[in-house]
């Protein structure tokens, strides 16, 4: 293993041993063997005269030296865990870093009496031990170290080279001031605050450990031998232990030049910090102060651009009197310090390193200082001098034991007004050079100042946040405001102006290359001068002018719309005027600055220094425009603040004086970090890069959930919600009677309160969130892509995302409540109002939201395509979504169709919907989400995917309960065969045996029941679909209805027939799509596939004998029973149509296939339509027969209170079969018995109610019979409610109504004028009864009736 090998006698001439700093991406084969070369010589140059000169070369190239040498140290902090040397505070992290052995004892100790030698320190007293392991090791180790030892290296060399550059400068150099001679005087002062910041930074390395731990395992391996350089950086370390020590004697000779540059730079930091001036005086705006016609702002040109330097002149006051103190004694360098000191806490190191400003200054300046005053003071010089150094010391005395406390007190608000003044002027500038865009150029230079400016700022802002003083004699820190909007307003305004610039880059290259042309002519007259003839140039200048005034001559000309394209390298310009001014300038030349000014100034014009100076920086708006815009307008420091940024962010953006838009700034300013990388340390880029990436995706995240904020505020109850026009019923109901209370309730507001003034906020608050909505959405749909690294974020894409996520999330926060669903037309009101919201934004952004919106609605009620009109197959991954529309429908099965949770959903016929006793989950009544209204809202919230997912659950549930109807056919077929052998011979006997033998009667009367409930809500829904159809495309629900007319009655249909006449089906089109809805169930189950099924009407016949009757009590109010038995009869009508259909058609397919077969020449009867509705009509008639026997046989005292329950529901299955006219059941019923049972309950509970006046929740019980009595809700209006009262209700019979009762409700009178106890109404003489062929003979059923004459205890009395 090669190691690092160091000999002071071998000299490396130049700045090539830097070759590692100043070409990263070509590093040299080895780093070690630089190492042998230590020697540093003179910065090499170029002769006139015999004489040397220095390059400007050697000193950018020495700070970027320095720039490395600080990465380095930085890296080694960041891998040690940012130890403390000073303290020896060492974390256990340090100790596993990998640098140092890990025996802390030993390292401490060598650390500790540094600089003795280790030999002397009897380590193995210390630490036997771990001596004795690092003897083992020591090859490993000191593997480990040498990279960094070659760090104490490279700063011994860097020390050394630099302060001899230093020095040459200073000595040499004539003039260093601002206004002569600023280029060489930014090079010479950026070296020494470079050389400056080095050695400080230095001081947080643990140099000493490095040094001693390297020496010993030397020694361990050399037996006994110090290695080459130990003693010499022993002396480089302890002279700069503490730096600040060692730089106060290195700097000693140039201090009196640093003091001359610091007084000079005074006027320009004065008046940076002079706001008021600053605004009155017109130094940032582009009018003229004085001249407001004058757009062109010429009045102060100069201190304008020196104002984009003035953050470099603050830095150089902070380190120049921090190391040379002695220039603090200056009389005018006292305000000078006291203006940087007072409005700084911290001293900023490299990227976030920083040490305590003034902390630093009381340990090491005011020593310096009270040192001169004792020295005034004893007398040592005139007493003249004497007196006046000693007041100048006292002062200085002064105002350092004052100023840190004035800094805590007063910095953050000089800097936060400093703050607003550059928020106004950016404001001002953006929009002026908006509308002007043609003044940017010329005003370019006060643009960068602007830039500049704010920089300083918002990066000063960053590094105090946080900050406490660790000695202020008071204890206290500074609190800075992290919610302060002036900072996003700053990033906004300097992201416009870098944006303004980038636009009208053309302009400003234009107008630079038009500047250099005349420039040209103008340093071409001033050559030729008498005083510059006079001066009689050596060769050498001469040379260089004809340089220059050659590359000026050939700049090419600007034409029209083509300067983009012209490619200019002005490079050697600004070499060559570089290479006149070092010659100018140095005191070793026969010509220097002053004899040029002098020989050219008396021209009345700009002398030659202040042409070629201003040409130098007119060229650089030509090839180095952005490398200017990212100096001074660049935001990549921010980076290693970021946690603070994103703090601040989220604090501002959407706080009362935050302005969302600025949002994209804040975002921009990540663009710039991955340029804090270093290029000598290659995993920082891609570290760097985690962290910009990181940094963006969190902001994103930040704005995106402020966008959802505002979208969300506004579709509140307190945004847009307070402004809707329309209540629900039971909102207006509760704020109705709470008007006519005494004591109102107050958390209800009375309509138009809003129009109050008093109450005017909350308008406000919604007029301000929808106009941050609005320009948010703008910025963000405006924004240029984000490109970090490889990565390119698109705002307006996660600007999309986040609406249509949010609006996800919001549909289904929507559809649930605490316990239960929201009703549909809420819903659909909460949607609507949401989809404004959006629609608003929409109008601000250039994309479809309403597409992602469609799909949203689409994903949540997609299960699969339709199963009757689309025939692709579902994409994998898709089924099974719709997430939404399976809430809902297992919630309408569960507790509307099944009732799960047991609390009596009936179905009222007269409203037709469903109703409960009990609140469903403590929400609301089965009305509130059955009714009409609700189902059509439904319909059209989830459209015809929704409507067919329910559709299909439906069908699960009823094709279950058709298996175990299956079941029950075959299981009791025997018994079923016999009861209908005893219906036809009329054996009552034989018919009650056979009855008892059927089977699990009880259950399966309970599943048809629950079958019923969901065919009647199946009903419903259907009904709900072909209304919402017929409002919103009346052409295809016409097209639809039409067509079903025109479909053949053949059986079996094809194919296509049945899809169709499934989808008329599915819209409510016609009156028997129960059956159709039963039998296409039964076809896909491939249930009623065997004779069984033709038993079915025996089946539901004997459920008349089954317990299920006991509790049947039939409500005025809904038209039906309260255990829902009229559910029964129409899944009977339903079940019976249903298996009658599918039986023909398979038995039609069965003949088809066999007639295939056969030779047979006669083909067989084709079936239809007709002949299988006649068939049903036949099923229905044996149903009616059967049951009606059965019922007006039950003669005993058990039986008979349930009759009128029974003859109802013989009824009622009458009224909504369409295949069984009432004339079936008046063959075996009289409908006068039913007259007279619909009269006494409607008319008994009519006179019940009148003369009592009871409240609508509160009816009379009606006694229908001496054996039973039950509780019967009477109807709110008091108006007898029942389907026998509607016109055309007998239309299908051919019986005639009540037309007294009819008047009375026309007059609008309360009570039936011709109720008689004595029976039901006369019929007329002429009336006649048409019999519907195949029914049973009369004598049947009037034999049956003269039991209801003769028995004392029926329901009705005759007399």
């Amino acid at each position: 293993m090669a190691h690092v090998s160091f000999k002071t006698t071998e000299v490396d001439g130049g700045l090539s041993r830097w070759s590692e700093y100043l070409s990263a991406e070509e590093p040299i084969p080895s780093a070690l063997a630089s190492w042998r070369n230590m020697g540093v010589d003179g910065p090499q140059g170029s002769s006139a005269g015999s004489q040397k000169h220095l390059q400007m070369e050697p000193v950018v190239q020495l700070s970027k030296v320095a720039e490395g040498l600080l990465a380095k140290m930085y890296r080694l902090n960041g891998i040690l865990d940012y130890p403390d040397p000073n303290t020896h505070t060492f974390s256990d992290a340090f100790w596993k870093a990998g640098v140092f052995p890990n025996f802390p004892k030993i390292c401490i100790t060598l650390s500790k009496k540094f600089p003795e030698h280790p030999n002397k320190l009897q380590l193995e007293r210390v630490d036997k031990f771990s001596l004795d392991a690092l003897n083992e090791n020591a090859e490993g180790y000191m593997h480990n170290l040498e990279q960094w030892i070659l760090l104490l290296l490279d700063l011994l060399a860097f020390r050394e080279q630099a302060l001899r550059l230093i020095l040459d400068l200073s000595s040499t150099v004539i003039t260093l001031l601002p206004h002569q001679n600023s280029l060489i005087l930014h090079a010479f002062m950026d070296l020494f605050c470079s050389f400056v910041r080095v050695n400080l930074f230095s001081d947080k390395m643990p140099r000493k450990m490095i040094l001693q731990v390297y020496n010993i395992l030397h020694i361990m391996r050399k037996g006994g031998r110090d290695c080459e350089f130990y003693h010499r950086l022993v002396q480089f370390v302890d002279s700069y232990d503490p730096p600040i020590k060692g730089l106060h004697e290195d700097l000693n000779f140039v201090s009196p030049r640093i003091g001359e540059v610091l007084e000079a730079v005074g006027p320009i930091i004065f008046l940076s910090t002079d706001t008021k001036k600053l605004r009155n005086e017109g130094f940032l705006s582009p009018f003229h102060p004085r001249y407001p016609d004058i757009l062109t702002n010429s009045a102060h040109p100069m201190r304008a651009q020196d104002l984009a330097n003035v953050t470099s002149y603050r830095e150089w006051v902070l380190l120049g009197y921090l190391v040379c103190p002695d220039e603090l004694l200056r009389v005018t360098s006292i305000d000078v310090a006291m203006v940087v000191l007072k409005e700084n806490l911290i001293l900023p190191l490299f990227r976030d390193e920083c040490i305590l400003l003034h902390e630093n200054y009381q340990l090491y300046v005011l020593p310096k200082v009270l040192e001169s005053k004792r020295m005034a003071k004893s007398g040592r010089t005139k007493q003249k001098e004497a007196d006046l150094e000693y007041n100048v010391a006292k002062q200085v005395e002064k105002m350092l034991m004052e100023v840190h406390e004035q800094a805590l007190v007063s910095c953050d608000a000089m800097h936060r007004e400093r703050r607003i003044l550059l928020k106004q002027e950016i404001g001002r500038m953006v929009l002026f050079f908006t509308d002007q865009p043609s003044l940017l150029a010329p005003n370019i230079q006060m643009v960068f100042s602007a830039l500049a400016l704010a920089q300083c700022e918002v990066v000063w802002y960053f590094q105090h946040v946080g900050v406490a003083s660790s000695k202020s004699t008071r204890g206290k820190t500074v609190d800075i405001d992290a919610s302060d909007p002036t900072v996003g307003f700053l990033l906004d305004g300097m992201g416009k102006l870098c944006c303004l610039v980038r636009k009208y880059i053309a302009a400003i290259k234009g107008y630079a290359l038009s500047y250099l042309s005349s420039c040209a002519g103008r340093i071409r007259f001033l050559l030729g001068t008498p005083g510059m003839v006079a001066l009689d140039l050596d060769a050498t200048l001469k040379g260089l002018f004809q340089q220059v005034l050659h590359c000026v001559e050939n700049i090419p000309k600007p034409q029209g719309e083509s300067i983009l394209a012209i490619t200019c390298d002005l490079t050697d310009l600004r070499k060559h005027w570089l290479s006149i001014l070092m010659i100018v300038t140095s005191s070793r030349s026969s010509i220097n600055i002053r004899h040029l000014e002098k020989a050219t100034v008396s021209t009345g014009k700009e002398g030659l220094v202040s042409e070629g100076n201003a040409a130098y920086n007119w060229s650089r708006c030509v090839d180095e425009l952005e490398s200017q815009l990212s100096k001074h307008g660049s935001l990549k420091k921010l980076y290693f603040y970021h946690q603070h940024l994103t703090m601040v962010f989220r604090n501002t953006m959407f706080g009362p004086e935050g302005r969302p838009q600025h949002c994209c700034a804040w975002l921009g300013a990540a663009c710039s970090f991955p340029e804090c990388a270093s290029s000598i340390i290659p995993e920082e880029v891609n570290k760097i890069g985690r962290d910009s990436i990181s940094y963006v995706e969190s902001l994103i995240e930040s704005i995106m959930g402020g966008l959802e904020g505002l979208i969300n505020i506004l579709d509140s109850e307190g945004g847009f919600g307070s402004l809707e026009m329309q209540l629900a019923p039971e909102q207006a109901a509760l704020r109705f009677n709470n008007t006519t209370r005494a004591k109102a309730i107050s958390g209800l507001l009375m309509p138009g309160h809003e129009s109050y003034p008093d109450n005017s906020s909350s308008v406000k608050m919604l007029e301000a969130a929808m106009q941050r909505l609005t320009s948010l959405c703008s910025v963000l749909n405006d924004m240029e892509p984000i490109c970090v690294l490889n990565h390119v974020f698109i705002l307006r894409e996660y600007m999309r995302d986040c609406i249509i996520g949010n609006f996800r999330r919001r549909f289904h926060s929507m559809i649930r409540t605490d316990n239960c669903i929201q009703r549909p037309s809420i819903i659909e009101s909460l949607l609507r109002r949401h989809l404004g919201i959006i629609h608003l934004a929409e109008q601000h952004i250039s994309m479809d939201l309403t597409e992602g919106i469609r799909e949203v609605l689409l994903a949540e009620g997609f299960t699969g395509p339709f199963p009757n009109l689309q025939i692709f197959e579902t994409p994998v991954g898709t089924q099974g979504e719709g997430s939404a529309i399976e809430i809902i429908c297992n919630w309408y099965i569960e507790n509307i169709v099944k009732d799960a949770s047991h609390i009596g959903v009936v179905f009222d016929a007269t409203q037709n919907c469903f109703r409960s006793s009990q609140l469903i989950g403590g929400g609301c009544l089965a009305e509130a989400f059955t009714e009409k209204r609700e189902l059509k809202a439904l319909v059209r919230l989830f459209g015809g995917y929704g409507i067919d997912r329910m559709d299909k659950m439906l069908r699960e549930h009823t094709s279950a309960l058709l298996n175990c109807i299956d079941s029950a056919l075959r299981s009791n077929r025997d018994a079923l065969e016999g009861l209908a052998g005893s219906v036809n011979s009329g054996d009552r006997i034989e018919r009650n045996a056979n009855l008892k033998q059927i089977i699990d009667i009880e259950t399966l009367a309970e599943l048809c029941i629950q079958a019923g409930q969901a065919i009647t809500f199946r009903r419903l829904l259907v009904e709900a679909v072909g209304v919402v159809l017929e409002e919103k495309v009346p052409l295809i629900y016409s097209l639809i209805k039409g067509l079903a007319l025109q479909l053949p009655d053949e059986e079996p249909d094809k194919n296509e027939i049945i899809k169709l006449r499934r989808v008329a089906s599915s819209v409510g089109v016609g009156d028997k799509h129960d059956a159709d809805w039963v039998q296409s169930i039964l076809a896909e189950s491939g249930s009623a596939n065997d004779n069984s099924w033709v038993l079915l009407p025996y089946l539901c016949a004997a459920f008349m004998v089954s317990n299920i009757w006991r509790c049947a009590v039939y409500d005025i109010n809904i038209g039906g029973f309260s255990n829902n038995l009229h559910c029964l009869a129409r899944c009977v009508s339903a079940v019976v149509g249903g298996s009658e259909y599918t039986r023909v058609e398979r038995e039609q397919r069965r003949n088809s296939i066999s007639n295939g077969h056969t030779d047979e020449l006669q083909e067989p009867e084709l079936l239809s339509r007709v002949s299988a509705e006649a068939n049903i009509k036949s099923a229905m008639q044996i149903y009616i027969k059967l049951s009606a026997g059965i019922v007006l046989d039950s003669w005993n005292d058990t039986s008979r209170p349930h009759i009128v329950s029974k003859l109802i529901f013989l009824d009622q299955l009458c009224e909504l079969s369409p295949y069984l006219p009432r004339s079936n059941l008046e063959v075996h019923i009289p409908y006068t018995i039913l007259r007279s049972i619909y009269h006494q309950l409607y008319g008994a509970s009519l006179m019940a109610s009148e003369p009592m006046e009871q409240s609508p929740r509160q009816s009379p019980l009606i006694s229908l019979a001496h054996s039973s009595s039950s509780a019967r809700q009477n109807r709110a209006d008091g108006t007898p409610r029942s389907h026998i009262f509607e016109p055309g209700y007998c239309s299908s019979s051919g019986s005639q109504h009540d037309e007294g009762f009819e008047a009375d409700k026309r007059t609008g009178e309360k009570q039936p004028r011709s109720m008689r106890r004595s029976g039901p109404l006369d019929f007329s003489a002429s009336r006649k009864v048409k019999f519907v062929e195949g029914s049973s003979s009369a004598s049947h059923g009037a034999g049956s009736l003269q039991r209801f004459a003769l028995s004392r205890s029926g329901p009705l009395s005759y007399k």
